[in-house]
């Protein structure tokens, strides 16, 4: 690109906005399974002029220049710009990659499906020894991508580092969060330590529970669908009643979502849709789509509240809000904080009385379930950030160990992670520290919710007014910002142990 054809700021931002529009809805119609080859290098290509090193340092002349928040947009921009053009290098193989795994087939039981399938089969087969059969097949399947997975992961590294000009992943995810790891990591062991009594009190009483006699003592990671669906319990949680009963949820709080044409709602079964439910903000607030694969068990109304969560977020922020600041973030752990403090919902016993006709005491149970369902996935997270910590730190040097995947999340979790899984659970710009920091967020706005509303903070409109009240603000707060206005240190964890902890 010639220096002539940089572009403004101004100018940069109306084009970026067109960019990540089609890159999002070429990511939803492959992940909702409505196309199976991934184009997203076509697209890359027909935006070619827009990312260059003379963009990056146009926007950084221009950032340094400014302040308050327009030096934050700028910020956001420049880093926006940094992730555009390194796309444009990686598109193709990305795109390449994605397309063979999409392709890939596995054989169980004499039936042919895609890789995709197999996986989401996996939260629904009842027999313990089916699970262990066809788990080992698809991890099989999956980590014959592991040296693509591997070259791509350097060679993504290498042009970060060079256009952001900060060499270490972890110094330049620290910059760009404006946190440090490392502290944030210390004292979320800590929560994992001081919980670990109650949680293996929970893990030995669901394990018995959820997997039966079967089970090993430590059992495979493969389970962790069929326990996360809370399978044995399907018949109260049906597939059919997730969509009408997430609705009078959400109802309950003000949020009318069939009267918001802004949310997308894609809640149908295809053989190539992605079992993980998501939320793509294609053009928020105006178009936000919220979609959920639903298999039957509780985990189909969490995923659908914690995606809800997302989808209210992006289709609440003021349409005022400069672009930036209605779809760009610092990172995920905002966003996250709307998405689990919804989901936090199908943990209070009540609601589980109210929906499903329980007794007190069976509601009680069940939503104990939850509670260890949650402190299982806190458990995983807070020792995959561990593991992320170790990995970047000996990247350039050996490469990193994925027998400290294996270790640290299995001593974490009771639950047996394969070694060759580390690269496909490997979420981009430590996202794990994102979750991490949202569970700690959520912790705190639901004891701030139950100070300002009470106890039933969950059927209260109320509550549904002060989430709209940090919806409007859209991405442009961080999460540590928002512990602020609860009252809050970014760091206190004691809501957050007290709730995983009890």
């Amino acid at each position: 690109m010639s220096s002539t054809s940089v572009l403004s700021p101004t100018e940069f931002q109306a084009r970026l906005e067109r960019y990540l529009y089609e890159r999002s809805e070429e990511w939803r119609a492959v992940r909702v399974g409505e196309k199976e080859i991934s184009e997203q290098a076509e697209i890359v290509r027909r935006y070619s002029d827009l990312f260059s090193r003379g963009q990056i340092e146009a926007l950084q002349e221009a950032e340094e220049g400014a302040g308050g928040d327009e030096r934050e947009l700028l910020y956001r921009l420049r880093k926006t710009c940094e992730s555009g053009l390194i796309s444009a290098q990686l598109a193709e193989r990305e795109d390449e990659l994605e397309n063979r795994v999409l392709a890939t087939r596995v054989t169980f039981k004499g039936e042919e499906m895609p890789l995709r399938n197999a996986q989401a089969l996996l939260a629904v087969l009842a027999a313990y020894a089916d699970r262990e059969e066809l788990g080992a097949i698809q991890a099989d399947a999956s980590a014959q991508f592991n040296d693509d997975r591997l070259e791509l992961l350097r060679a993504n590294e290498e042009l970060a580092a060079e256009y952001s000009g900060i060499a270490g992943a972890i110094e330049r995810n620290e910059e760009e969060k404006d946190i440090s790891l490392h502290e944030l990591s210390r004292v979320l062991e800590q929560v994992s330590h001081d919980s670990s009594e109650a949680y293996d009190k929970l893990r030995e009483r669901w394990f018995a529970t959820l997997l039966g006699d079967e089970r090993e003592a430590v059992p495979s990671s493969y389970h962790s669908a069929w326990m996360r669906r809370l399978s044995p319990l399907e018949s109260t949680y049906t597939k059919d009643r997730a969509t009408e009963v997430c609705l009078q949820t959400l109802d309950a709080l003000g949020f009318d979502l069939k009267a918001q044409p802004n949310i997308k709602l894609d809640l149908d079964d295809r053989p190539q849709k992605s079992p993980r439910a998501c939320v793509i903000a294609s053009d928020p607030p105006k178009i936000v789509h919220l979609i959920t694969r639903a298999q039957g068990g509780l985990h189909d109304y969490q995923a659908f509240l914690h995606e809800a969560g997302h989808a209210l977020h992006y289709a609440g922020c003021d349409p005022s809000l400069p672009y930036i600041f209605r779809r760009i973030s610092r990172d995920h752990a905002l966003t996250e904080i709307y998405s689990y403090i919804v989901e936090a919902i199908s943990r209070e016993p009540e609601w589980h009385e109210l929906y499903f006709g329980l007794s007190p005491e069976q509601a009680r149970e069940n939503a104990e379930a939850t509670t260890f369902l949650e402190a299982l996935l806190y458990r995983r997270y807070e020792a995959k950030l561990r593991f992320e910590l170790d990995f970047w730190s000996r990247f350039n040097g050996d490469g990193g160990d994925a027998d400290v995947y294996e270790r640290l999340l299995t001593e974490a979790t009771g639950v047996r992670y394969r070694r060759d899984n580390y690269l496909s659970d490997m979420d981009a710009g430590f996202y794990s520290a994102d979750y991490l920091r949202a569970w700690i967020r959520s912790a705190q706005l639901r004891h701030h919710l139950v100070d300002q509303v009470g106890a039933d903070w969950w059927r209260s409109p109320r509550t549904g007014e002060l989430l709209s009240e940090l919806f409007r603000e859209g991405t442009k707060p961080t999460s540590e910002e928002i512990a602020g206005r609860l009252g809050f240190d970014p760091l206190d964890t004691k809501p957050l142990l007290h709730e995983i902890g009890a």
